[in-house]
């Protein structure tokens, strides 16, 4: 276990996470709450790069959280699937 410093919110803590407890449940709530933002905006989420603040103004997630999102790995994989799978409802 390793002393951190939180990504969110800078206070420091113990684990192995990049955010602490308290943070890590608010990330969780953005996160499903930029998924879900991205299913209903397709047009949006095609090319959600040059979109950030766009989508930070309309969901109310901070810019910084939004490019911490779309750096972890697992979340951005997590993304592309489902901008692919809305993508392809969208054109049937």
């Amino acid at each position: 276990m390793n002393f951190n410093k939180c990504e969110r919110c800078g206070c420091f803590f113990a684990t192995d996470s990049s955010t602490c407890p308290s943070c890590s449940t608010k990330d969780n709530i953005e996160m499903n709450q930029l998924k879900s933002f991205l299913i209903g905006n397709s047009t949006i989420s095609k090319n959600i790069i040059n979109n950030v603040s766009t989508i930070s103004s309309q969901t109310g997630i901070t810019v910084k959280n939004l490019n911490r999102f779309l750096n972890n790995k697992t979340f951005a994989s997590g993304i592309d699937s489902v901008i692919k799978t809305v993508n392809t409802n969208i054109n049937l």
